[in-house]
């Protein structure tokens, strides 16, 4: 894990924006634009070598939409966007330009024909036939889905070396179905019986040119991502501290103040999220690089959209044009709290390839001036120091360059270097089994953790926020030695070796251990 003194002076050159890219709320309504469209609002993105046993030879790819999804949420929940293509896209090579792309078309109907349930209304000689205003009109369970009158499919298509494919389900199907979402446990009896109703919709694919088989699933999940979400961005209206000797001893006795872990600190835990995931052999996406791929996931919709002055379900709206990326997503939270609020909407317009444009952002970050203004005088008082600046000195910033936009030599660094904000996740580096992960990754000793790759139980909240405060310029344990990475020294960062926390904790120990690894959603209603 050496550095040149060529290779990161080249990177920061033409650095981007990245690794404070996890701070503070993965990416929910992270610009303006895109929160008027939560349909294509893409709110986390998961890529890790497969820790299911038996399932070594795989990677996962999970791309989160609809954020901040409530329950609740009826009568109609959180339909995908008929209009959009939500994508996955991988690099191989290292150009920051996609070599493979999974590309996935939603189709909403109803049933009757596209009339929906009609139910008779009114006594003999006066009666009606009348469409009824729920999406299901009873109980729904696995093999039964009678009476719903909603459904959503959807197609997949795998584009790669200028061509493209589309994929099916080894079952014949001619589309896939993505299940009704957990509206409740009078629909669907249970939590157990709602998962049972949507494991019928995990797909077995074919990939072309692959000889093993592909997993498929999307649906509605649980949010994994924990954070602090309200008081984080009302000025991080806390001590952003650990307030234990360590997360969980309950004695009070870290830093005078400072916050401790509960999960009554997640401002997620009663939201779900619509996820994207497919599980593919390792083989089949590394292509003739060295075993290290960058990805990143993309919504994108028609130029053009004309409402409809008399719209009903088939047509609300005429959409036409070509198609315009809208949202964009790989590292968590680079766009909300890297990316100047002027260039928001951009980032989300933006390629990878083009990513030299943001580079100010990551050189020269804001996030730790703004930290340091709003806690030197009360890190001062309370500790008796004389701190002139809590935030690193180290400019341009190269331990964030190299460890989010370059990836890391002998760690996650494609054979080609193109700094480009991308997840980037070495396949050759064997998946940690879940009980002996570490929430922590890479700095807590576990390398097949973010920022290699991500997994749902990565912490890259407490992660980002030690890193953009300076931790990468103290030692880091690597294979168990306290190492210093070369990067900057521990004087450039006079807080670099603080356990910065938000106070929500998250491990893979609350997550599921296979295919989606996402938990079953939660109820909109529960007996």
């Amino acid at each position: 894990m050496k550095r040149t003194a060529t290779f990161f002076a080249v990177t920061a050159a033409l650095t981007t924006l990245s690794l404070l890219s996890s701070v503070q709320a993965s990416s929910h309504r992270e610009a303006p634009n895109i929160t008027r469209m939560p349909t294509v609002d893409a709110s986390d993105f998961y890529l890790f070598n497969s820790y299911e046993p038996g399932r070594e030879a795989y990677v996962t790819l999970i791309a989160n939409y609809i954020p901040l999804q409530d329950a609740y949420g009826g009568p109609n929940y959180f339909a995908m966007d008929p209009a959009a293509v939500y994508s996955i896209h991988i690099d191989n090579d290292g150009d920051a330009q996609p070599d493979l792309s999974f590309n996935f078309r939603f189709n909403n109907t109803l049933t009757n024909e596209g009339a929906g349930v009609k139910l008779p209304i009114g006594p003999e000689g006066n009666q009606k036939m009348v469409a009824v205003p729920l999406k299901n009109v009873g109980g729904v369970a696995a093999g039964n889905t009678a009476a719903l009158n909603f459904f959503e499919d959807y197609t997949l298509e795998v584009a790669a070396a200028g061509s493209s494919n589309m994929l099916m389900p080894s079952d014949g199907a001619m589309t896939f179905t993505k299940p009704y979402d957990f509206i409740g446990t009078k629909t669907f009896s249970s939590a157990a019986a709602y998962q049972a109703y949507a494991d019928q919709y995990v797909y077995q694919v074919a990939l072309p040119g692959c000889d093993a088989m592909a997993r498929v699933f999307v649906g509605q999940r649980k949010d994994a991502f924990v954070v602090n979400l309200g008081k984080t961005f009302d000025l991080v209206n806390y001590v952003p501290v650990e307030g234990d000797s360590a997360p969980g001893a309950g004695d009070g006795a870290g830093f005078p103040g400072g916050i401790t872990q509960s999960s009554a600190n997640d401002d997620l835990a009663d939201k779900n999220v619509t996820s994207l995931a497919i599980e593919v052999p390792k083989t089949c996406v590394t292509g003739s690089g060295n075993g290290v791929i960058g990805a990143w996931t993309t919504a994108s919709l028609p130029q053009a959209r004309i409402l409809n002055p008399n719209a009903n379900f088939a047509r609300p709206e005429v959409n036409g044009g070509a198609l315009v990326q809208v949202s964009r997503l790989s590292n968590p939270l680079v766009n909300e709290l890297v990316i100047g609020l002027a260039d928001k909407d951009k980032f989300n317009s933006s390629k990878p390839a083009d990513d030299g444009q943001f580079a100010d952002y990551v050189t020269h970050p804001s996030l730790p001036a703004l930290l340091n203004i709003l806690f030197r005088d009360a890190v001062n008082t309370t500790l008796g120091t004389n701190i002139a600046d809590l935030a690193p000195s180290n400019f341009p910033r190269l331990d964030l360059v190299n460890a989010f936009l370059t990836g890391v030599a002998g760690v996650n660094q494609l054979s080609t270097v193109t700094p480009s904000e991308m997840l980037r996740l070495n396949t050759a580096i064997a998946a940690t089994p879940a009980e002996m992960q570490s929430a922590f990754g890479v700095a807590g000793d576990d390398l097949a953790g973010f920022p290699n790759g991500r997994r749902p139980g990565d912490d890259v909240v407490d992660i980002a926020l030690r890193v953009v405060m300076g931790a990468l310029c103290h030692d880091i344990p690597v294979n168990g030695t306290p190492t210093n990475l070369g990067y900057c020294a521990p004087e450039d960062a006079p807080v670099g070796n603080v356990p910065f926390t938000d106070g929500a904790p998250l491990s893979a120990a609350m997550l599921d251990t296979s295919f989606p690894y996402l938990l079953t959603p939660l109820p909109g209603s529960a007996n």
